[in-house]
């Protein structure tokens, strides 16, 4: 069950992504998914976990905000870090993820481009 539960809210994220990306114009909508989900990824943190809705939680956390952006459990877990007073940690980590996210994707558009 927990697999359909993450699968049906993935699908549910996916969708809200496309059809904010519509209505958005670029790269604007890219911002308002990133902002927007790590927004609600905070809501939903504090309101499912503190609840122990742990269905509910993989459904709107991992499956529709998962689905709808990716940044927002990325916002949680710097967060999570900087409140365990490890901000030297989660600087290092935010740094890194951003570096070595957009070096990867550069890597990538590389080897696709050299081998096409």
């Amino acid at each position: 069950m927990t697999l359909i539960y993450v699968a049906i809210g993935g699908a549910l994220g996916a969708v809200l992504r496309y059809l904010t990306s519509l209505a958005v114009a670029f790269p604007l909508g890219t911002l308002t998914v990133n902002v927007l989900g790590s927004f609600l990824m905070g809501l939903a943190f504090v309101f499912l976990m503190s609840r122990g809705a742990d269905r509910a939680a993989l459904f709107v956390m991992t499956g529709v905000l998962g689905g709808f952006t990716t940044f927002s459990a990325f916002s949680l877990d710097a967060l999570r870090l900087f409140e365990r007073g490890a901000a030297g940690q989660a600087g290092l980590y935010v740094l890194a993820s951003v570096v070595m996210s957009i070096l990867a994707l550069g890597l990538g558009v590389w080897l696709a481009r050299s081998v096409a």
